[in-house]
């Protein structure tokens, strides 16, 4: 099972005096004739060495997939007098979008059968999915190729024709105007970043641009008020931000500045209308002078800083998270000790309370909440024992409801299951949590498997949620643990900011510290621990294995950024610029292409013993181009001093997000655990 090779056609790039040479640079050209070939045989000869897996990840996919409840319907959210809600049917891959009128018990209208969408189509996913203030409309958008370039349509729910109405080359944001013919949506630029803001009036074919974001480093989206007030444009970067909005009643008139952007401040807005039904007030998340944040109301009249009154402060070890109004009421979600807290105040009282969660370690956050004038706060809750489960809770009487856990067939019992909370000390001394997961009757005696899992990028945040098809792994005597290290903000904003830029390479420490400690207690063994990661988790994947291959068994690599001096020094990419604050600009600063140079994992493949690796990749991946993976696999091929296999995957016809269909998804993920059962056993 001999690997495809590679050809060698090296290029020189000489920056800031560093002549750098990139062996298979080649591979960036789709249509250089051997670039799909090679990648093509690639996937053969993935597909060769796995082959004697093959009936292991078919009884992988069937346990995960009869664990699902195939047939399945998920809580209603009620808007005005109706009822939305998304059902799945067993032996279709894609949901049905559907609504009631007036009561749970009418008769059902769907409103979008994704399945009829996806006919003839290896890929399919739905954007944007907003109907009209009036309910009569839908304006929806459709990906089929998976470069997250979608295609807006308008169906009338009334006949279900489709209107004549068609917009190519549109981004995730799309809101309508209160008058039931105006929305507005956001496009792309040649970097697929989205940067503008047109307006569409139906049945009119010239759209009118009402925002250009010119700096390269910021992009644009659309939200509206849940009062349904106002229509926000969000402008930000990694690191700033800059809000205008417009009356949803006055879809004509200009956008106006919330606040103008002020380097390095980041903020946001939720509307509370006044008693009289006036234009009432904004409740402003920032961050100016409160790294952790702070919520201050500013007049609608009048936002600016001398008319802000400050309702909560800052504190040094919570950081705010997220601000929605409710009529009467300011719901915030707030992270302490690495946990998401609901906080409800009362506006006209004074008073607040939290929702308790039973668990220690959980994840938690608001769900779909349509309207403004109600006492009930949908909320969403697992953890890595409970299943996701979807809560009503009356801020009023401070009572919940359960509303659905998700089921999970097969018997599966939690009590079964046992979770912990760790921390490992850092080289730096900060303690890193870690959540991991066994099944009892699990012994600390080292000889377990391990899935260890991290991302660290961005300040997303990686919460212990409930996932089924984890239990193949449990049930076989895996622990799966979660490393929760600096660069997310898992631990709060700070978290994020000391893994970013010239801190990157904590987010590489912290997670080597996490393995090690699991390591010293026992939980696992260097040559038992799987690691798996995607994206920016694919970084990580490649920057641990180059500090320390002999730390871990086998990796799995999902769409990685591995190649990333290389695309930062490429301003012409996808979300390059985009990025500089985030990982910095090698360009503009010596000191910044060294440091990025010194972490880069493809930069930085050298002659070792590497574990055995599977990567995985999309052609049509707009965030992390295929060319990545493709060349990182080689380049580690080139310089594997063992036989352990580096196999590379390229998913033909998707993007970032893999496939898109259910069942496809399952089959991937059996794919991987099925690598991983096969290098490391149970």
């Amino acid at each position: 099972m001999q690997p495809p090779v590679a050809k060698r056609l090296p290029h020189a790039m000489t920056v800031h005096g560093d002549t750098r040479v990139d062996e298979y640079f080649w591979l960036r050209d789709r249509t250089d004739p051997d670039t799909i070939p090679y990648l093509e045989a690639e996937n053969r000869h993935t597909e060769e060495w796995l082959k004697h897996t093959e009936e292991l990840q078919k009884k992988l996919y069937e346990e995960m997939l009869g664990r699902i409840q195939q047939t399945d319907v998920s809580v209603p959210t009620k808007r005005d007098d109706y009822f939305y809600y998304t059902r799945t049917v067993e032996g279709k891959a894609y949901a049905i979008r559907c609504r009631k009128h007036g009561s749970l018990g009418a008769p059902e209208e769907i409103l979008l059968d994704e399945n009829a969408l996806a006919e003839g189509h290896k890929y399919c996913r739905v954007g944007n999915f907003a109907v009209s203030p009036n309910h009569q409309l839908l304006a929806y958008s459709v990906d089929f190729e998976g470069d997250e370039m979608y295609t807006i349509r308008v169906k009338s729910l009334a006949s279900g024709e489709l209107l004549a109405d068609e917009i190519p080359n549109t981004y995730y944001s799309l809101e309508w105007a209160a008058d039931n013919e105006t929305f507005f949506y956001a496009v792309l630029d040649e970097a697929l970043r989205p940067y503008k803001i047109f307006r569409h009036r139906l049945g009119v074919k010239e759209d009118t641009l009402v925002y250009h974001e010119p700096d390269e480093r910021f992009t644009v989206e659309l939200s509206k008020t849940r009062s349904r007030d106002y229509i926000f444009i969000n402008i930000h970067s990694p690191v700033t931000s800059e809000v205008r909005y417009i009356s949803t009643q006055n879809p004509e008139s200009e956008f106006q500045i919330v606040l103008p952007r002020v380097q390095d401040t980041e903020y946001d807005v939720s509307h509370q209308p006044g008693a009289d039904g006036g234009g009432g007030s904004f409740f402003v998340r920032t961050n100016d002078g409160a790294k952790t944040f702070r919520l201050v109301e500013a007049p609608v009249a009048n936002p600016s800083k001398p008319n802000w009154r400050e309702i909560i402060p800052a504190r040094p070890d919570v950081t705010i998270e997220s601000v929605s109004a409710f009529r009467g009421r300011i719901v915030t979600e707030e992270r302490h000790r690495g946990l998401i807290q609901i906080h409800i105040r009362d506006l006209q009282r004074g008073v607040s309370h939290a929702i308790e969660f039973p668990e220690s370690a959980y994840s938690a956050g608001l769900g779909s909440n349509a309207e403004f004038d109600t006492n009930l706060l949908r909320f969403e809750y697992s953890s890595l024992v409970t299943p996701a489960s979807v809560f009503d809770y009356d801020m009023e009487t401070r009572t919940r409801e359960l509303k659905k856990q998700q089921p999970v067939l097969g018997g599966y019992n939690p009590l079964n299951y046992a979770c912990e909370r760790l921390f490992a000390k850092a080289p730096d001394g900060v303690e890193v949590p870690i959540s991991l997961v066994y099944k009892k009757g699990f012994v600390r005696d080292g000889r377990a498997p391990m899935l260890l899992y991290g991302y660290g990028s961005y300040g997303i945040s990686i919460d212990a949620e409930f996932r089924s098809d984890r239990i193949s792994l449990l049930d076989r005597g895996w622990v799966y643990a979660i490393a929760h290290i600096r660069g997310g903000a898992d631990m709060g904003k700070l978290w994020h900011e000391n893994g970013r830029m010239l801190k990157k390479t904590n987010s590489f420490t912290d997670f080597i510290a996490c393995a090690e400690y699991l390591v010293a207690n026992q939980y696992s063994s260097p040559a038992r621990i799987g690691i798996n990661g995607r994206s920016a988790g694919g970084l990580l994947m490649g920057a641990v294995t180059n500090l320390r291959p002999d730390l871990f068994g086998a990796v799995v690599a999902g769409v990685p950024f591995v190649d990333s001096l290389n695309t930062a020094l490429d301003p012409t990419l996808p979300l390059t610029i985009g990025e500089y604050e985030e990982f910095g600009n090698p360009t503009a600063s010596k000191d910044l292409y060294d440091y990025m140079k010194s972490y880069s994992p493809y930069e930085n493949v050298t002659a070792k013993k590497y574990p055995a690796i599977l990567i995985t990749t999309g052609l049509n991946d707009p965030r992390v181009s295929y060319w990545e993976p493709a060349k990182w696999t080689a380049k580690l091929r080139a310089h594997q001093l063992d036989g352990n296999p580096i196999l590379l995957k390229t998913n033909m016809g998707s993007g970032h997000f893999g496939s898109s269909g259910r069942y496809e998804y399952l089959k991937e993920t059996a794919l991987e655990y099925a690598f991983l059962l096969d290098r490391m056993g149970s």
